[in-house]
């Protein structure tokens, strides 16, 4: 009994060293993966971008937990699924709503370190301007300013690599030698003659101030005792940084904001501000009011203009007597078979108000010419046209495989009782793929909610609005208004508003998204 546990419980040496190896290497790498995702996490947090330090150690901190762990080993297998899920969908969603309650945007960008070094890199004239030509010389270049008649020049210098730490004296000259050099080498060589600094005679420090002048330049402002404070050395007035709005605003002898802040701007918390913007601001929540009663129109128009014509669609080529059945279906799929970029800007030349051939078709049959991207209603209807038509293969695809899963047994009982073909639909085919359908009608809800190729390629939100503080479009939906806010937004990219807007939807697809998980449990347990 002895020899048998003993036999169990020692290894042979090779497969003793097998393992060791294994271990050491794993090790080996977990260790070397965390020493350069730790060092990328350090340089990441002092260039000021924390979130994405952040994830770097929740992902790091986590592949090192599981792969290090037995306890954990085993789910090694979906860690590459679930570091996926936090880089793309977490993530973002947590970033999202952050920025919500930020004032971030085109003016609001840098924090408040990087918002002072901005300004205290400024300058101003603060002396006279002085002419000057560059000489090209035996050992390198020099450079002669002209003041008040007199010539200085300066010590001879390698333009290519100029001293940037340390100016460089001038001095009194009668007759400058060497050949003077055209206005294109300063051009070319104008980075390099900016980091020149020159002392004059009477100890004033200039620097280049334009492809023909040097002159005394001074910093705009000074960083004051306290670290926050800026002190404009043209106007002697005081700056403060205004933590309610995000930007630097000179104050008064009572320490009150006065006059205009000065860009940039730093990024600083604004709390719930942005959602109120949306229910206080008469040039947001008009135009976002209006946009979300479009939105879930055209999102409920999407699914119920797509469903009946699928589903009449797939009755009919269903139909026993019905021949080349086939071929109707494959030419009513080939529009879900092209893709819908493809389809948008086809329609989008067909709509042409001038030239398009549904207009000539329209004037030539009825003598009217409508104005499909300038007026609002017909523009929304050309969109609920279009996404029907992109939109109606799918339903008919879905249908013609339900229509299968009915019993015959229940047609056959009610032609007994002399039911017609309409009849049948109503009280049997309808009823008996509504049930199936509901949880992918749904599905197809919350993506029209969200159509964002559809209403940028067609119309790109247009007609535009009047009157609002963000650019909004007639046809735009709240994922487009929220896209134009980001990145078009005649004011300025404002995020922060962005970000809280995309938060309301995401709240909306959500509770759909629920919805949804209720129906289908519904359903399951019903079966």
């Amino acid at each position: 009994m002895q020899s048998v546990q003993g036999a169990e419980l020692l290894d042979s040496p090779e497969e003793s060293s097998k393992l060791n190896y294994r271990k050491w290497l794993k090790w080996s790498l977990l260790g070397m993966i965390g020493t350069v995702n730790g060092y990328a996490t350090v340089l990441m947090y002092a260039q000021g971008e924390i979130p994405f330090a952040l994830l770097t150690v929740v992902l790091t901190a986590l592949a090192l937990y599981i792969f290090g762990s037995k306890k954990t080993y085993a789910h090694r297998y979906i860690y590459p699924g679930v570091a996926g899920m936090i880089i793309f969908v977490i993530f973002p969603l947590i970033y999202t709503v952050g920025l919500a309650f930020t004032n971030y945007s085109a003016s609001n960008q840098l924090s408040l370190e990087r918002a002072q070094t901005v300004l205290q890199q400024r300058s101003f004239l603060s002396g006279e301007s002085y002419g000057f030509d560059l000489y090209k010389v035996d050992n390198g270049h020099q450079l002669i300013i002209k003041s008040n008649g007199d010539l200085l020049a300066s010590e001879v210098f390698d333009i290519s690599n100029p001293p940037a730490e340390e100016q460089m004296n001038l001095r009194q000259v009668d007759a400058v030698q060497g050949e003077k050099e055209v206005i294109r080498t300063i051009v070319q060589n104008r980075s390099n003659l900016n980091k020149v600094e020159l002392e004059m005679p009477s100890g004033e420090h200039i620097r280049m101030s334009g492809l023909r002048k040097f002159a005394a330049e001074t910093p705009l402002f000074t960083l004051q005792e306290d670290g926050e404070s800026l002190l404009n050395n043209q106007t002697n007035q005081l700056f403060k940084p205004n933590y309610e709005i995000g930007f630097y605003q000179p104050v008064d002898a009572n320490g009150e904001f006065i006059e205009k802040p000065i860009s940039p701007g730093f990024v600083v918390g604004v709390g719930s501000a942005n959602f109120e913007r949306v229910l206080t601001d008469d040039g947001i929540k008009e135009p976002f009011v209006g946009i979300f009663i479009w939105t879930v129109v055209f999102a409920f128009l999407a699914v119920a203009l797509t469903l009946a014509l699928g589903m009449i669609l797939a009755v009919i080529v269903q139909w026993e007597p019905l021949k080349f059945s086939g071929v109707y279906r494959v030419l009513l799929i080939l529009p879900y078979a092209v893709p819908s970029f493809i389809s948008i800007l086809i329609f989008k030349g067909l709509f042409n108000q001038s030239f398009g051939e549904i207009n000539m078709l329209l004037e030539a049959m009825f003598g009217i010419k409508p104005s499909w991207f300038s007026d609002p209603v017909m523009a929304r209807v050309m969109v609920v046209m279009v996404n029907t038509w992109l939109g109606f293969p799918y339903m008919m695809i879905l249908c013609m495989g339900l229509l299968k899963s009915i019993p015959e047994d229940l047609y056959e009982a009610s032609a007994i009782d002399g039911a017609g073909p309409i009849q049948n639909f109503f009280n049997i085919t309808l009823p008996m793929l509504i049930k199936p359908l509901t949880p992918l009608l749904i599905a197809s809800f919350a993506f029209n909610f969200n159509n964002f190729v559809m209403i940028q390629l067609l119309t790109s939100g247009g007609p535009n609005m009047v009157g609002t503080s963000e650019p909004a479009g007639y046809t735009d939906l709240l994922v487009s208004y929220t896209y134009r806010i980001a990145f078009e937004g005649g004011g300025g990219q404002d995020f922060g508003l962005a970000g809280a807007i995309a938060t309301v939807i995401f709240l909306l697809v959500g509770g759909m998204a629920l919805l949804n998980l209720k129906f289908t449990n519904t359903k399951l347990e019903q079966d």
